[in-house]
């Protein structure tokens, strides 16, 4: 037989400290958007523009029907050793990089030191460099990516003897730097700061140990 039950629900403004952390949890396990890395993407496909590597993209299908391009850009994280970010794509010269790099990102030092590095190797080689970069095994970090380089010399010069290493290593900062982004924006978006703004907002209401509601 149906019984009606009545149970005292709280707004977590209301709850004890150990609730308010349960409920954090719940928030973050549960509820938290699975698409928080986008605006990181979006810039992290800005930034490689700028820099000279155009990312390979690959079709997705949207629900409405249709699709769209979506960049291939991977990370896991943020708790294991070989956590990291990786992506595919090619890279070649862009002129005017270090200074276009520098008004988009004015205080990134480590955006600028990597676009300063390549312009440097690149005309130490006649700017006709160009890498092609492709993730290789299941895992997602910057030692996942498979990178060769080459010279496009009309007269077949091959590249200075630094000229692989530095643009390999050079492309792999790259993915650590999107790392880096990624895992900071990720704390700020689990931070109990925002996470409290999310619950409150959604007017979110838990049981006095600190469950959801509903």
């Amino acid at each position: 037989m149906p019984e009606i039950v009545e149970i005292t629900v709280y707004r977590l403004d209301e709850l004890d400290d150990a609730a308010k952390d349960r409920a954090r949890a719940w928030y973050r396990h549960a509820d938290f958007d699975h698409d928080w890395f986008e605006f990181v993407y979006d810039d992290f496909e800005r930034v490689c523009a700028i820099i000279g590597v155009e990312l390979r993209t690959n079709p997705v299908r949207l629900y409405g029907g249709g699709t769209r391009q979506k960049p291939c850009i991977w990370f896991s994280g943020f708790w294991s050793q070989g956590d990291g970010a990786c992506f595919e794509g090619r890279y070649g010269h862009a002129t005017g990089a270090p200074r276009a790099i520098r008004d988009h990102a004015p205080k990134d030092n480590e955006l600028h030191r990597i676009a300063d590095v390549l312009q440097a190797i690149q005309r130490r080689n006649f700017y006709q460099l160009h890498a092609t970069v492709t993730h290789r095994d299941r895992h997602h970090h910057e030692y996942s990516m498979a990178i060769l380089v080459e010279r496009d010399s009309p007269t077949w010069q091959d590249i200075t003897a630094d000229a692989e290493e530095t643009v390999i290593e050079a492309l792999r900062d790259l993915a650590r730097w999107l790392y880096r982004q990624l895992e900071r924006e990720y704390d700020y978006l689990t931070s109990d700061e925002i996470v409290d703004e999310a619950i409150t907002a959604n007017a979110y209401t838990f049981t006095a140990a600190g469950r959801r509601f509903g």
